[in-house]
């Protein structure tokens, strides 16, 4: 017998998928500026394949952006969907919409998770004219504290 849910349940979602979404949209125009910034300098740049892999990064990560709202706005449309179920009273269907809408906001989530991992190598290619590439990283840092002790 499935779990009956009320109105309120998909409602519980509108303000953690709102700041989810405001995040995504951050991310989005920070990448945006540092796109049009990358454009500037491309033709000043003596180093091209260091320019030709940040262009690389970014267009994966604008692509990961894209989906990522994508999935969020399918969420909040479930959730706004799965309310007029309940409110119509179709609570099986409701029940499918809500859980496909779960589903699709831990899959933007997810994606989030990658482009955080996207963005962190961005960030060591920019460094790595810098310091040193073969510098650990933090859980190497991490092992080789604990195995020293």
């Amino acid at each position: 017998m499935p779990i009956d849910i009320t109105i309120n349940t998909p409602a519980l979602l509108f303000p953690a998928i709102s700041l989810v979404m405001l995040a995504y949209t951050n991310r989005y125009l920070a990448l945006a500026s540092r796109v049009r910034n990358l454009h500037d300098v491309y033709d000043k740049h003596e180093n091209k394949e260091k320019i030709h892999a940040q262009i690389k990064s970014l267009r994966y990560r604008l692509k990961l952006i894209k989906n990522m709202q994508s999935l969020g706005v399918l969420a909040f449309l479930c959730s706004i969907l799965c309310m007029y179920m309940i409110y119509i009273e179709q609570f099986l269907l409701a029940h499918g919409i809500f859980a496909v809408g779960m589903l699709s906001f831990a899959a933007s989530l997810g994606l989030s998770l990658v482009e955080i991992n996207q963005s962190t190598k961005a960030i060591e290619l920019e460094l790595s004219d810098m310091e040193d590439l073969d510098a650990p990283s933090v859980l190497e840092y991490i092992k080789k504290k604990f195995d020293r002790e």
